[in-house]
């Protein structure tokens, strides 16, 4: 069993991607004052305005309970508003304000330095092979995860 030096291991190696990868992201997205979850919100609500709470929870993967922490943080910033559904008056639906699109610009500008970065390091046949690989890799880990067949359906 432990033959393998743990640096072979593919869940280790996804792993420490995945560290480097939050790390670059939290260094820049701290000079904003955002969270990572802060910007996905941000970033979800500048390609669909207009969601409440539980669509954001969902879209970004986090309970209910979270989002109502994180939205509540956004609005104090003055980075997004929350209004009354015009549907269901109890829901409030959650919209970025000018100042949260300002923010979301200047992070987003920073970010993509990475994401083009990592496109530069390799051809587009790599970079589409890297990309079925992870696919299939994340796959695999969600069904080897025990409950995921219950929770896919």
């Amino acid at each position: 069993m432990t033959d393998i030096p743990a640096e072979e291991y593919l869940c280790t190696r996804i792993r420490r991607t995945e560290q480097a990868l939050m790390a670059h992201h939290e260094a820049v997205l701290r000079g904003y004052g955002l969270t990572m979850t802060q910007y996905t919100v941000l970033l979800t609500l500048s390609r669909e305005d207009g969601m409440s709470g539980a669509q954001l929870a969902r879209a970004c993967g986090v309970t209910q309970q979270t989002m109502a922490s994180v939205l509540t943080g956004l609005q104090n910033k003055e980075l997004i508003v929350r209004e009354a559904s015009p549907v269901h008056s109890k829901v409030l639906i959650a919209s970025l304000t000018e100042q949260g699109r300002r923010v979301l610009d200047g992070a987003y500008g920073e970010v993509i330095v990475l994401e083009r970065a990592l496109g530069a390091a390799f051809t587009p046949a790599e970079r589409d092979a890297l990309c079925e690989l992870l696919e299939r890799a994340t796959t695999i880990l969600i069904q080897q995860t025990p409950g995921a067949e219950s929770r896919a359906g």
